[in-house]
């Protein structure tokens, strides 16, 4: 694991991979930023008006429900968009920039390394898709632990860990492993894979270091992969 994390930052130093870097997560943020500027003044309507019940209403006043409305709504958004960003931007690279760095990676390090497919495009869309919705999902059922302290502390690196070992575990195998062997990886080395994800959620709550963050661990998940790949094709080789 620490070898594809070095190899990953080598790579990233290059025109190829430096020129993936700003988009994904500059564009997230931009995506999400505008979103909600667009939408704030509906959700402060739709809260208020749920709030105004009659007993309510008459106590605190139109005003100051207004205004309790309005703090609400954008509590909530600066509680979500820094995570909806993230997995935004994961999700980009993961379908979009992946296939690029993969094959980019795979001619200069594992040239002899075959390619067997066993994934496709929409096996990852779809991978990609299932894993914001269930980590969005994860994110919003845990907000509660945030109020705990250390839970705070762990939360956000077990979980963007967790998202990022979905999605980039299968984009970086699917082109090379076929299914059985991908299963067999995951069995293997399922506890590395994660660890490795939980190493670049660190990268990722850091401020500007995390605009590098999934580049960066989209090739570490590329190289630890074709790398225990092609450990698992030798054993298999010496036992046959």
């Amino acid at each position: 694991m620490t070898e594809a994390l070095a190899r990953a930052t080598r790579d990233f130093f290059t025109p190829r991979m430096l020129g993936l870097v700003l988009w994904p997560l500059l564009g997230s943020l931009l995506l999400w930023s505008v979103l909600g500027v667009f939408y704030w003044h509906s959700l402060v309507d739709g809260l208020q008006h749920w709030l105004s019940r009659p007993g309510v209403e008459g106590t605190l006043g139109t005003s100051v429900l207004h205004v309790l409305s309005q703090f609400a709504v954008t509590l909530a958004l600066l509680g979500l968009i820094w995570p909806l960003v993230q997995a935004t931007a994961l999700l980009i690279t993961a379908t979009v920039a992946m296939p690029l760095m993969v094959a980019a990676v795979a001619r200069d390090s594992y040239p002899q390394l075959e390619r067997r497919r066993g994934g496709s495009n929409l096996g990852s869309i779809w991978n990609a898709l299932a894993a914001t919705f269930i980590y969005l999902a994860l994110w919003l059922l845990t907000l509660p632990l945030w109020l705990l302290g250390l839970p705070a502390l762990l939360l956000p690196v077990l979980l963007n860990g967790w998202l990022n070992n979905r999605l980039f575990r299968y984009d970086a195998l699917a082109e090379h492993a076929d299914a059985e062997e991908y299963a067999v990886l995951g069995q293997r080395a399922g506890g590395r894979f994660f660890l490795l994800g939980c190493a670049a959620a660190g990268l990722q709550l850091v401020p500007l270091l995390n605009l590098a963050a999934p580049v960066w661990a989209g090739l570490a998940y590329i190289h630890f992969g074709c790398a225990e790949l092609v450990q698992l094709r030798a054993g298999s080789l010496r036992r046959t």
